[in-house]
């Protein structure tokens, strides 16, 4: 009796310390953010009374939240009221009051760059290529993005004055705004050998709906596979992620857990009800900008050997965000949990909580990435983003397409091949003709698209060096000749690269003619990550073998990882 009486004065004297000292340390931590904000509001106060020039008050109180946020990650951010509407729009739904048109900016001018099929601007026969001139009478010359969005976005059927100018001549519009609806998913639809494609390029509302209705008229036709591409996809909402794991996965089944620092942020997120596609083999597309919600499809059906997956290393962010309310119709998004897939693994990539003295992260080291289990025992690996089944080279463009495109002269050429040709073939069977080509080289002959390649700049260095060490004079002749040589091999470029530069042509061109949908169709003949993931659900044996980890992919390797820092 005397032990048991003394193992529960033990138990309450353990409980009463750590209750004061949680109380100690609730008290101290309250202190703390009393004295920072008094301290905070005295500064904002006395800079506003005694600064020697007027003060924007609010500009400068906004400058001191965002450079408080800074210090933590890119995704915890304040949103004021005057940027809510576009907030939901890129974090939340795929709608908005507009004319529906992107346009883009090139030295202070406005162009229209891509009309979206069936709206506005579309029907009122607004081009890509077209400049904008004014919006409702107001010039545009030098606005911003942001000035141009909101001038051009606005309720449903309020009306709206555009002026473009197209071939030197004025032309005014008139239309109406209407509700712009961009899906989630951007195309479905029947490849070849009867496979099954879906393209979801976000994770805002509804896209979990989206998915499963494209899932099922692709069932319409016994598919032999599905190809899920999340290729170029940053995410968005979590629980959208869960319900389009749950189209592949059985009822009550682990997707992703979230974990964070506040016990109610802590949460598991199970599928919760039928699947209605649990037996159909999976291909999931991935690549580097892939990310979060993106990531945990990927992460989920490859931890359930669900899907094989296909592509490049995805972008890492393992991270979750909430947003809550704040006075005068302001919020703040914070991260609030790292989330971890079935088998465990947490993939983000950056310590943001142990930043460098300069402020710069790094990647986790090779050295501490842990290998887990999925469903069946093959292994993976965490904070180094989703790694592929199946990597695929990810495409390098030539310095001369790069070129090309950021100056704009595949776009304009583009617009100079719609004024020849009225139409052209289907989307998927398009192809510019050799003579289309030289017409494209002809078109670039008054254009400048030089640039420096790293063997000129060692030459323009081994000049230097040679004035300093005043031996210019000896190698002079031989420098020319290099320099000739060097301009001479860059004009060839164009022709050399010919094969690289006709495919973005060509998805330009497309464009024109058949919007967002036929660059999709377009670009399929030349997918190699698409072509991988086909020959893979033919090859059922080989999809078998890459699920249960046997044969040559018993053992999957360890991804190389290149240590580096990001600002």
């Amino acid at each position: 009796m005397k032990i048991l009486k003394n193992n529960i004065k033990l138990k309450l004297s353990i409980a009463l310390l750590l209750l004061t000292t949680l109380s100690f340390s609730f008290k101290e931590d309250l202190f703390q953010i009393s004295k920072n904000l008094d301290i905070f509001a005295s500064v904002y106060k006395e800079l506003n009374i005694n600064y020697v020039d007027d003060v924007n008050s609010a500009k400068l109180l906004r400058t001191g939240i965002d450079a408080m946020l800074e210090n933590l990650d890119p995704y915890t951010e304040y949103v004021p009221e005057s940027e809510i509407e576009d907030y939901k729009m890129k974090y939340v739904s795929t709608q908005y009051g507009g004319i529906g048109a992107g346009v883009i900016h090139r030295e202070g001018r406005v162009f229209i760059s891509d009309p979206f099929e069936g709206y506005p601007a579309q029907k009122a026969d607004i081009r890509a290529g077209d400049e904008v001139i004014s919006i409702d009478d107001e010039k545009i010359l030098n606005k911003t993005n942001d000035q141009i969005s909101q001038l051009l976005k606005g309720p449903k059927e309020t009306p709206l004055k555009i002026v473009i100018l197209r071939d030197g001549t004025m032309i005014e519009k008139r239309l109406f705004r209407a509700d712009i609806s961009q899906p989630n998913v951007s195309y479905s639809g029947m490849l070849d050998n009867n496979i099954g494609y879906i393209k979801l390029d976000r994770f805002l509302e509804n896209s979990g709906q989206e998915v499963k209705d494209a899932l099922v008229n692709i069932q319409k036709n016994n598919p032999q596979g599905l190809i899920l591409d999340l290729r170029f996809n940053g995410g968005g909402i979590l629980q959208e992620a869960v319900k389009i794991v749950n189209l592949f996965v059985g009822r009550d089944v682990e997707v992703v857990v979230q974990k964070g620092k506040n016990p109610d942020k802590t949460i598991s997120y199970k599928t919760y009800t039928s699947p209605i596609a649990e037996d159909i083999p999976i291909v999931v597309l991935v690549n580097g900008r892939s990310a979060s919600a993106s990531e945990i499809v990927a992460g989920s059906l490859q931890d359930l050997d669900r899907a094989v997956i296909v592509g490049q290393r995805s972008f890492g962010k393992g991270l979750v965000q909430q947003t809550f309310n704040l006075p005068y119709n302001s919020l703040v998004k914070i991260t609030v949990a790292k989330y971890y897939t079935p088998s465990g693994r947490c993939i983000q990539t950056l310590d943001y909580a142990n930043r460098n003295d300069d402020g710069s992260v790094e990647k986790l080291p090779d050295s501490l990435l842990t290998a887990f289990k999925t469903k069946g025992g093959r292994s993976v690996y965490n904070g180094s983003g989703i790694y592929p089944d199946f990597y695929i080279d990810a495409l390098k463009y030539h310095q001369i397409t790069q070129i090309l495109v950021s100056k704009y002269y595949i776009f304009d050429y583009a617009t100079t091949f719609v004024k020849k040709h009225q139409s052209i073939a289907p989307a998927k069977d398009f192809a510019l003709s050799d003579a289309d080509y030289d017409e494209f080289i002809n078109y670039l002959s008054d254009k400048d698209y030089n640039y420096q390649t790293a063997t000129e700049k060692t030459l323009a260095d081994l000049k230097f060096d040679a004035e300093n060490e005043k031996k210019w004079d000896q190698i002079k002749a031989d420098y020319e000749t290099l320099k000739s040589k060097i301009y001479t091999s860059k004009k060839s470029e164009i022709i050399a690269n010919k094969a690289e530069i006709k495919k973005i042509l060509e998805s330009e061109i497309v464009q024109r003619y058949y919007f967002e949908k036929g660059r999709t169709l377009q670009a399929f003949k030349y997918d190699n990550e698409l072509k991988k993931a086909t020959d893979l659900l033919k090859d059922k044996p080989l999809m078998v073998n890459v699920l249960k980890g046997t044969g040559e992919y018993k053992t999957i390797g360890k991804p190389k990882l290149v240590s580096a820092q990001v600002e």
